[in-house]
């Protein structure tokens, strides 16, 4: 059984063929997901998908684009999320100095602000970062003591920052940004240093098809029914059993979110 921790299922590329996109997943093994919330409405929106299917869960939380457009309340709000059964975390929250779609003031603040709001009501973070390292981990460091955990989603970086990650008690998120030759060599390359006990996988979809899909899909639009050829590729680059790594990864998401009778044995 394989646990997809991050599929943005209410993006709408999903509108016509959401509940097709669930039941393939489904039919290939991929039983669970943990569907991603990048803003309030966002967020309410893949709760109330989640209501509809048992195998389904959410975050809740405002993603570094959308802190500039945060509400007076918003905080209010996350928090009402927060208390859903369905809410298995907080975000996906973090900085990314690569677009800066958001001031870096507001994605500070609005991030600082979800990690307290974590601590508070016991979640573990959902986390984003690109092009901002040293200020993404000296904000997190400052409340990591306070979280129940959290996972680095779709990590990306290098050797140093992967470590400083572990340093932090992270979970570390791969996609199928390691399946692709051109960008994700060095991921490959360092992924062997992620213990088991801390990986999880995920396709982020529908961004980031892997590039090992054969036949190659007609659309570009990734979905979670792919999610194997990510844990095909990352077994090799950690040099185990593709079982023991699915294994691995599931009891990692279980435990970390608490998917309620989902543990492999």
């Amino acid at each position: 059984m394989l646990i997809d921790i991050g599929v943005n299922l209410t993006n709408s590329r999903f509108d016509k063929d959401r509940a097709d996109v669930i039941k393939q997943a489904n039919d290939v093994g991929v039983r669970s997901l943990l569907i991603t919330g990048t803003n309030v409405s966002e967020s309410q929106q893949a709760v109330a998908l989640c209501e509809h299917y048992s195998n389904l869960y959410s975050t809740a939380g405002v993603h570094p684009h959308d802190a500039d457009q945060v509400s007076a309340d918003y905080l209010d709000h996350l928090r009402a999320l927060a208390h859903h059964e369905k809410v298995k975390a907080i975000g996906e929250c973090g900085l990314d100095f690569n677009r800066n779609f958001s001031t870096p003031e507001n994605q500070q603040r609005v991030f600082a602000e979800q990690l307290v709001l974590a601590g508070q009501v016991s979640l573990p973070v959902f986390l984003h970062q690109r092009d901002a390292f040293a200020t993404w981990q000296s904000i997190l460091s400052e409340h990591i003591h306070t979280l129940p955990g959290g996972v680095s989603h779709c990590f990306t970086g290098n050797l140093t920052e992967l470590k400083a990650c572990l340093d932090m008690g992270l979970h570390i998120g791969i996609t199928g940004w390691i399946c692709d030759e051109r960008r994700g060599q060095e991921l490959f390359d360092i992924a062997r240093y992620i213990p088991l006990d801390r990986v999880m996988i995920e396709t982020d979809a529908p961004y980031l098809t892997p590039r090992t899909i054969r036949p190659k899909p007609k659309s570009s639009r990734n979905e979670p029914k792919y999610l194997p050829f990510v844990a095909t590729t990352l077994a090799k680059a950690m040099n185990v059993d593709e079982d023991e790594l699915i294994m691995h990864t599931s009891n990692n998401a279980e435990r970390l979110f608490a998917f309620a009778g989902q543990e492999i044995r």
